[in-house]
Order: C-alpha cells, then structure tokens, then sequence
C-alpha cells in the first residue's frame, strides 16, 4: 500500500527497486491517462500508468521485430474463418464517386464567393475537409488493392479520388505506405517517423501547435527527403490527369473552386477532428512501448474505418466495411490493447501533455544494418501486451 502511493497512478506491480527513485521526478506531474483498454487484465487495468514516461530526448529505440506479423499468425491459428474477411469491397467505388461529386459541386458553386468569406471557409473547413480527409482514406484503402480484383483499376480509381485533393499524391502514396506496413518503425525506411530534425525543433507545446497544424505538410514533404522514390508510368499519369483537370477546373470556372479544393486539403490535415487519426495510429502514449492504437469512436463512418488500425496492420487485406468483423471475431486479441477513446483529444492532448511529442514514436534500425549496432532501447519496464497478443519482446 505505501508503494502504491509513493507513485500515484502507477501500476502496483512494477519493481521501483529498478530506477532509483526516479519517480519523484514525475510524481504529481503526470496527465491523467489518455488510451483506455476495453477489457481490463492484471497486466494493464486500462487507469494506472502502465510504464514511466518516455526519455523526450530521443525516440523510442526497439530491438524487437513489429508485433502484427505474429499477431496475425495468432489470430489465422485461432480463428482460421478469418481469411473469409479478406478480399475487395464494392461499395469502395460508388463512395468516391459520390465524395468526388461532392467536393465538385461545392467548388463550382463557389465559384463567385471570395475565399476568404465566412462561409467560404466553413465549406472548405466543416466540409471540405471532411471529404477531401475521406478522400486520402480512400486512396489508402485503395492502396491495399481493395476496391477491384485488378492491379491497375485500383490505381485508376486511386487517381480519380485524387482529384479534388488538387495535388497528385496517390501514386507516390502507394510505394511508401506499404513499405510503412513491412518496415514499421524501420528509420530511414518508413518516412511516417518523424526525423531528427523535427525532434529537435518541434519537441515543445509552441512546435508541436505547429506540427498538428500543419501536418498535412510533413508528411507530403518528408518522404521526398527521406527517402525518394523512382517515378513510374503512374506518376506521371497521376501528375498529368490531375495537371489537366486542375487546368481545366480554372479554365471553366475561375481560380476560386481550385482553391476551394486545396484549402479543404489543407483543413482535412490540419487542426480537424478526423486529423486526429494521424496522431493517434503510432505515436507512443502513457508510458506504453505499443506502436499500434486503435480508435472505435464513431468518427470512424467518415474515414473508412481506418481507426481500427491493429486491426488494419494485422489484415491489411481486409476492406474498411469488414473491420468491425474482425475486431468481433477475436476479442481476446483487441479488446486487451490500449486504444484512444478520441480523435479531437488526441490533438489536445498531443500539444499539451509533456509525456508525448515528437520524441514518442517506436524506432527500429533497418533489417539489413539492425545487427552490430549499439542503440540504446528505452523500453519502459513492465510486462505490456503487444499486438501479437504476448510480450513486449515480440513486438511489431
């Protein structure tokens, strides 16, 4: 009983013996806990810390392989019904079609108010962004070969939702999203990780206001500075079409529906409640080494379910209309894993709480040079679940 109050909020297991008495350093300083876990355990209660906080000064360095590849394992030994989940979803084409359609017709309806009017900006903001956020989901599911049987449909379609975001990104997308998926947390690979030069200048509330508000730059620009791609024949179609279709828009209608389109893009990744979703997948939260959130919240309608995101890496090749499927279908696997209650918070609580920042984000070295090297592994003490369903060792 002492011990417990000696680090209020802590859990009870933990051998303090192992750090020195470093807790008065955070004793009463700490932010309430922000993930919640939909079934409690022994391990992980779901409202005391299940680690002490990370080091802010540098990422977290893992020496484990990512969790989900095991998971899945577990999960196709488990429930082996789960391959029937797998495979395309045909309601993927008829919603960009319609979102698309939408975001058009705003624009041109636009096309006589001034850009920066009250109510120019609130359709750009409350439903342009909305729109244009569920268009970059759909690339992403589209990405995953999810909408048609054939390669080169899905990236056709993924070229078409591309056009009210009014910069061609979906062919560069695909490339670098999934070598997200098979290097998590790879640097130098995966360019969703921050870079050392964001840690350093944005790992304070005023940079992390400017990284949340303009987000939607960092991880345009980024890949382009970690790790450049070679163009293919769909980068150039992708940079052509939409060349010719944002030419085309101002011809008929003026410069204002064009800006309309890249103001909601900007609004889609910027300080917006769906925005949220890009903070919540990865960053590192309340003292856990887990590199994977889910979010079950009912923004997850305008965004292609994609805040089931252990459930997303474990099956990428299950659509966003079956997600919820496979979440029902093993519990024991989900229902354990700390997960964040809210997208919106995730901004607030991203800005104002000092235990999270650039710095809390899982890294790894690179498969090929992982071996021989001496990183230092801040993984926090305690026995979390990771999402493969065991210890921490196994992780992603």
């Amino acid at each position: 009983m002492a011990e417990k109050s000696v680090c209020k909020g802590s859990r009870p297991d933990v051998d303090f013996s192992y750090f020195g008495g470093a807790e008065s350093l955070t004793e009463g300083k700490r932010a309430p806990r922000r993930t919640t876990v939909a079934s409690p355990t022994e391990q992980d209660d779901g409202l005391s810390y299940p680690g002490l906080p990370q080091n802010p000064s540098d990422f977290l360095w893992l020496m484990t392989e990512e969790p989900h590849r095991s998971r899945r394992m577990a999960i196709i030994k488990a429930h082996p019904e789960v391959t029937k989940l797998m495979g395309r979803e045909p309601l993927t084409k008829y919603v960009v079609l319609a979102v698309v359609s939408l975001q058009i017709s705003i624009a041109v309806y636009l096309r006589h108010s001034h850009p920066l009017s009250a109510w120019f900006l609130f359709l750009a903001y409350a439903v342009g962004g909305t729109a244009n956020h569920n268009l970059f989901l759909a690339i992403h599911e589209i990405t995953h070969n999810l909408a048609f049987k054939g390669v080169n449909a899905n990236k056709a379609l993924a070229v078409f939702a591309n056009l009210p975001i009014g910069i061609p990104y979906s062919a560069a997308f695909k490339k670098y999203h999934i070598e997200h998926h098979k290097h998590l947390g790879e640097d130098g690979i995966d360019t969703d990780l921050p870079t050392n030069l964001e840690l350093l200048c944005l790992n304070n509330v005023l940079g992390k206001t400017f990284f949340a508000t303009f987000q939607i730059f960092f991880y345009a620009l980024r890949p382009g500075f970690v790790r450049t791609q070679t163009p293919t024949k769909w980068h150039l179609i992708n940079l052509v079409v939409q060349l010719i279709f944002d030419a085309v828009l101002v011809q008929l209608f003026g410069v204002r529906p064009l800006l309309y389109l890249l103001f909601s893009s900007f609004f889609a990744g910027s300080l917006h409640p769906c925005a949220g979703h890009f903070i919540a997948e990865h960053y590192v939260w309340d003292g856990l080494n887990q590199e994977t959130y889910s979010y079950y919240g009912p923004l997850n309608i305008l965004a292609y379910n994609v805040g089931y995101h252990n459930e997303h890496h474990d099956f990428p090749s299950v659509p966003w209309t079956r997600l919820p499927a496979l979440r029902a279908l093993a519990p024991e696997f989900y229902d354990t894993l700390p997960s964040h209650p809210s997208w919106p918070m995730v901004i607030v609580n991203f800005i104002r709480d000092a235990e999270v920042g650039m710095f809390a984000r899982g890294k790894r070295l690179p498969k090929a040079t992982a071996t021989g090297v001496g990183r230092t592994s801040y993984l926090q003490t305690g026995d979390v679940t990771d999402s493969g369903g065991s210890s921490s060792g196994e992780r992603d």
